[in-house]
C-alpha cells in the first residue's frame, strides 16, 4: 500500500482527553463544573485527564475560590492548538484511506 501511517499522539487519543481539546478549541475557556458535565465523567476521571493535558503543556488550569469555593478555569494552549491540529490532521488521512477502501 505504501501509505505512511503516522502516529496519532497517545496524550490526545482518548475519548474524554479529544473532547476536552475540542471543547476548549471552541471557547475561550471552561470551568471544570461544565466540562464534567458535557463530558458525563466523575471528578476523579476529568481530574486525570486534564492533568495528563496539563504535563504536556496541552492546556492550563487557573484555580481561584468564588464565594468560598474553588474554581478551576482550564483553556488550551497554543500548543495544545497545534498538537490538537496535528492530530485531525493525521486523523483526516487515516479516515480518507478507509473512505477509499469502500
Amino acid at each position: 500500500m505504501g501509505t505512511n501511517f503516522a502516529e496519532l499522539d497517545p496524550v490526545i487519543h482518548s475519548r474524554v482527553r479529544l473532547a476536552v481539546m475540542i471543547l476548549l478549541l471552541h471557547a475561550e475557556s471552561a470551568d471544570f463544573t461544565y466540562l464534567k458535565k458535557e463530558l458525563e465523567v466523575s471528578d476523579g476521571n476529568l481530574s486525570t485527564h486534564l492533568r495528563k493535558l496539563e504535563k504536556v503543556k496541552y492546556i492550563k488550569m487557573q484555580k481561584r475560590f468564588e464565594n468560598r469555593k474553588p474554581k478551576t478555569t482550564i483553556s488550551l494552549t497554543e500548543k495544545g492548538r497545534n498538537a490538537l491540529d496535528e492530530y485531525t490532521t493525521i486523523l483526516d488521512a487515516y479516515l480518507l484511506l478507509a473512505s477509499k477502501a469502500k
